[in-house]
């Protein structure tokens, strides 16, 4: 089917969006469906050829887009985390990826017959997992917090290392092709690699110091970066071929690690392109994949999936964990978790055009290898890993903590009564002075916005399983309730509206299908409850019996108290809503705001 170039482009941009649309929707990882849409209109359905329609343009356009991924990357990867991670963690992303680089590449060779310069680069290649396949899996796994943590913390971490080692493992491949003698392409391969460290820490320290130094604009910090990266790549290239790649992701991690300097803008910045980015590139990518070069390896393939998955990573993990306090159950659940993600897919990529070019032997088959891991790990593991967690008796139960979106003495209170009840609480607060108190009462908190790519990454959902949203700006509430639906359910996600919401219009008000559920009451706000808290209302938690039940109780306090909470003799928390008023029985507990008894 003959489709125009305007037709080409924005079917891949649609495409794009709606394969990460699906991923959010059903809590994958986005990259398994856009590898799936890009074979499916490339290979398949031949509505897409992406070298004939790009031409000469593909490897420079591939090219800059994997530099941006690996700019933004390297962006993330702080070195004083890596002290705050702790041993188990540090042991993945060190001697564990060199245990899965090595059996890797010892499996390619062994089973596929790479020769052993491309099994190592291969094994490279492979080694990253990455926080977008991770973040999303974990959500629907629910592994205890120590699981989670140390997956999460190693997806961070390895993103950028890992891709660090891919690239220098090509630079050392590329150095070996022309048939000199050891000392030359050990001269080559140093060539490259000052190259490409030297350029990326001039433009890390430069552009730091132009920004510490407010020579740049705030509306241009983040193009300006942008466009250094193409720069640093391209000037990089130039006086080292193949040191691009190495240099843009020096000049990220340069950038990240100055003291002093805060570029999180720019990082969100270069978060949101890179979405946009993904899309498009992994259509493409996927779309060049040849299938009867995979065919033809047959059953082989299986193997060295097979070979990944069940020895790989588990002699990975295990050579990790020794001397941890990790029990058995755990380190088998960090066993089975390792997908690979959007930095193994792009990386493999451009190296196979790279491998091309050069008539390396065995070239046509390394991205349809590396995207049969990719989609292999990500599609077992992700339909697996409950199930696995579940029968090692390592998986958290129902999520029953809250999130609270806003660390104001309103939501310090709820926090602290919920607390109180053993059950698990996080404020999440841009505020410092908010975060402050919160950590003195002993919540957990995240200092940042909830609805941030960062918070993605790193804020820990576990246990968690309701939204309460009580910053007192409407707007915020809003976005918030509507960013955590596909996370916790439109039932577990709830609002307290400021008083002023009240006289607004209806037609200045925002439509109630996309906010959460209020809570308390109709008439309760958040600034009443503030002006409680001011007037030395207290929380109580009050035991009902059958002498003593709701009746009685608001016979005693009649207009004096506000209803929070109930729970359950089991232990299950019930919160009052205005649409269903609380009816707690005898053996309950009622949690309620009480103001004190006028004299």
């Amino acid at each position: 089917m003959e489709f125009s170039a305007l037709s080409t482009i924005a079917g891949i941009g649609f495409l794009g969006a709606v394969a990460q649309w699906v991923a959010w929707r059903v809590r994958l990882p986005a990259i398994l469906f856009l590898l799936l849409f890009g074979i499916l209109v490339g290979p398949v359905l031949s509505w897409l050829d992406p070298d004939a329609f790009f031409g000469d343009i593909l490897f420079p356009l591939v090219s800059l887009s994997v530099a941006v991924i690996l700019f933004e990357g390297s962006m993330t990867l702080h070195f004083s985390e890596l002290k705050e991670v702790g041993s188990t963690v540090r042991n993945l992303v060190t001697i564990g990826a060199f245990v899965t680089w090595a059996i890797t590449s010892w499996l390619v060779h062994t089973v596929i017959g790479f020769e052993y310069k491309l099994a190592f680069l291969f094994g490279a290649v492979v080694v990253v997992t990455g926080p977008t396949v991770i973040v999303p899996m974990l959500r629907t796994v629910r592994p205890n917090k120590r699981i989670a943590n140390i997956l999460r913390w190693e997806g961070i971490v390895i993103d950028p290392l890992g891709a660090l080692l891919a690239v220098l493992a090509f630079d050392f491949y590329i150095s070996t092709q022309g048939g000199e003698a050891i000392g030359s392409i050990l001269l080559l391969f140093l060539e490259i690699v000052l190259v490409g460290v030297v350029t990326g820490c001039i433009a890390g320290f430069g552009l730091g110091a132009m920004l510490g130094r407010y020579l740049v604009p705030e509306y241009l910090r983040s193009p300006i970066t942008l466009l250094l990266v193409f720069v640093v790549f391209a000037a990089a290239e130039h006086f080292a071929h193949e040191s691009g790649l190495l240099a843009v992701t020096i000049f990220g991690m340069t950038l990240a690690n100055q003291k002093d300097l805060d570029v999180k803008d720019i990082l969100d910045f270069k978060e949101s392109l890179t979405v946009v980015l993904i899309g498009g590139l992994f259509v493409i990518l996927a779309a060049r994949v040849d299938l009867d070069a995979l065919y033809s390896i047959g059953f082989d393939s299986l193997i060295l999936l097979a070979g990944v998955i069940f020895l790989a990573r588990p002699l990975s993990v295990f050579i990790s964990c020794i001397g941890s306090e990790l029990t058995l159950q755990e380190r088998l659940l960090i066993s089975w978790i390792g997908p690979r993600g959007i930095v193994c897919a792009a990386v493999a990529s451009v190296f196979a055009i790279r491998l091309v070019e050069i008539g390396a032997e065995d070239a046509e088959i390394f991205v349809p290898l590396a995207f049969l891991i990719i989609i292999g790990t990500v599609v077992l593991q992700s339909t697996t890993a409950k199930y696995v967690a579940h029968w090692l008796g390592v998986r958290d139960p129902a999520p029953s903590g809250f999130l609270i979106v806003g660390g104001g003495q309103v939501g310090r209170m709820l926090a602290k009564a919920l607390h109180e009840q053993e059950v698990r609480v996080l404020i999440a607060d841009s505020e410092w002075d908010n975060i402050s108190q919160a950590r003195m009462d002993g919540i957990e908190t995240y200092f940042g916005n909830p609805v941030s790519e960062h918070a993605d990454r790193y804020l820990d959902l576990s246990g968690i399983g309701n939204l309460v949203s009580l910053t007192g700006r409407t707007n915020f509430d809003v976005v918030a309730s509507m960013y955590y639906r596909s996370v916790f359910g439109a039932r577990n996600a709830y609002e307290l509206p400021s008083a002023a919401e009240g006289e607004q219009k209806d037609k200045h008000r925002v439509s109630t299908r996309l906010r959460g559920q209020r809570m308390f009451g109709e008439d309760v706000s958040y600034n009443m409850l503030l002006g409680w808290l001011t007037a030395g209302a207290t929380v109580r938690v009050t035991p009902l019996s059958d002498e003593f039940g709701f009746v009685e109780y608001m016979e005693t306090y009649a207009e004096r108290f506000i209803p929070l909470f109930a729970v359950e003799p089991s232990g299950r928390l019930h919160v009052q809503t205005a649409e269903g008023a609380l009816e707690p029985e005898a053996g309950w507990k009622l949690i309620s705001l009480v103001k004190p008894e006028q004299e």
